[in-house]
């Protein structure tokens, strides 16, 4: 768990993985291309998506599919056809097209085979999953998950964590940037005790039928939900521009606690207090445990030896960014990084989230965020895609946008966003 210190306070935490896909500066496009089948036939009409992208197609009464005009890169494509479990694979395309064959399973579930069992709590477990998988951002307030029913919600209280599975597309209307998503959610956690929230999942992206004053207001506020994004900065990092696109880069670096004594100190006054003194004098009174001086020494014990300081020198990219190939850049830095982008100011929606970051007097109320590494250097794609997203987990104003603020890996926006 990472600590800060009095000047700073981190009470959300949010792991997210989004399928993403390369894109480089190569001429050439390639396709993906072949044949969806179960195990007795090829099967015609069924959906086939491309993750994170707008890009889909439908089977035709051979169950092909192709997929035309793409770049080299890692794409996840999903297939759905009702009656059958939604279906994802990983797809490299290097320097020629791909050709595969997706074998789907029926779904053994019918609906006469439901069994509904009744849970009282269930209602606020699905309250607190779209809580924290749609956000609480204004975005949030216009989205709604339409088939809540197919989640599947546990709460193992011995370990205080809430977990949501589905076997099926869970489908989000998102009546803010005129989206409306296919989601296949791999996995949902959320722990009471560390606030820390993961999610994984492969997002498909469909446009919302609107009129043309409602499609001015859609690029309106995709352009707000991209700009600061952790999308928008990877993107711009990997093209080296990340001060002309707004961003500060600083770092937080771990410092001894200054209100934590030394731990010999600490260790001797607890000993000390948890003897008794010696029985002393003719009626040998029992010696008496100071407890108010023992429950401060036990929490001098308890406090973090460590705590985050941000440093405010200016982070030179050279120093944490690095090529992993040709198509890949890597970005690896001790503790946590902090990204402050200067061309939006924090709201006070997002004062009121519980994921705000307390800041330094000198540093205006820019959106500001952490993101601290977990399993070694990151990987990322030229449209700021991450390849390892478990290695990150974010706080502040990244943690606070979740489904409701995202929009599609090639979303490129129209206006540029001025200081």
């Amino acid at each position: 768990m990472l600590f800060l210190d009095d000047m700073f306070k981190a009470p959300l935490l949010s792991f997210f993985l989004f399928a993403t896909i390369l894109q480089v500066n190569a001429q050439s496009t390639y396709s993906i291309s072949g044949v969806v089948r179960d195990q007795k036939e090829t099967l015609p009409g069924a959906a086939v998506y491309i993750s994170g992208y707008k890009i889909s197609t439908v089977t035709n009464n051979d169950g092909r599919f192709t997929l035309p005009n793409l770049k080299p890169g890692n794409y996840d494509i999903l297939v759905q056809m009702i009656g059958y479990l939604p279906f994802s694979k990983n797809i490299i395309i290097s320097d020629k097209s791909v050709q595969v064959d997706f074998l789907i399973k029926e779904s053994t579930t019918t609906l006469n085979e439901v069994v509904i069992r009744v849970d009282p709590n269930r209602q606020k477990y699905i309250n607190q999953f779209t809580e924290y998988f749609i956000g609480r951002s204004p975005n949030a307030k216009l989205c709604k998950i339409l088939n809540p029913q197919v989640l599947r919600v546990d709460f193992d209280i011995t370990r205080s964590t809430l977990t949501v599975k589905t076997d099926e597309f869970l489908i989000v209307e998102n009546k803010a940037l005129g989206y409306r998503l296919k989601y296949m959610l791999d996995y949902f956690e959320f722990n009471s005790r560390t606030n820390i929230i993961y999610y994984s999942g492969k997002p498909f992206f469909e446009e919302l039928k609107a009129s043309g004053s409602k499609k001015k207001k859609f690029i309106e506020m995709r352009e707000t939900a991209y700009y600061g994004s952790a999308q928008h900065f990877f993107k711009s990092l990997y093209k080296g521009n990340v001060k002309d696109e707004g961003f500060i880069i600083n770092k937080m670096e771990k410092v001894p606690n200054p209100y934590r004594l030394n731990e010999i100190i600490i260790n001797q006054n607890i000993t000390k207090l948890r003897t008794p003194p010696e029985k002393t004098g003719i009626r040998k009174n029992a010696g008496i445990v100071d407890t108010a001086q023992l429950a401060f020494w036990i929490k001098q014990r308890d406090m973090p030896k460590y705590i985050d300081k941000l440093n405010q020198a200016d982070v030179l990219v050279d120093t944490l960014l690095h090529y992993y190939n040709k198509d890949l850049k890597y970005l690896n830095y001790d503790n946590s990084l902090c990204i402050i982008y200067t061309k939006e100011r924090e709201s006070l929606e997002y004062d009121r989230s519980g994921s705000w970051i307390r800041r330094p007097l000198t540093i205006p109320n820019y959106q500001m965020s952490l993101a601290q590494l977990t399993e070694g250097p990151v990987r990322f794609y030229e449209n700021g895609g991450i390849f390892d997203s478990r290695s990150l987990l974010y706080q502040g104003f990244w943690a606070y946008e979740k489904v409701a603020d995202m929009v599609p890996m090639d979303y490129i926006p129209i206006n540029k966003r001025l200081p």
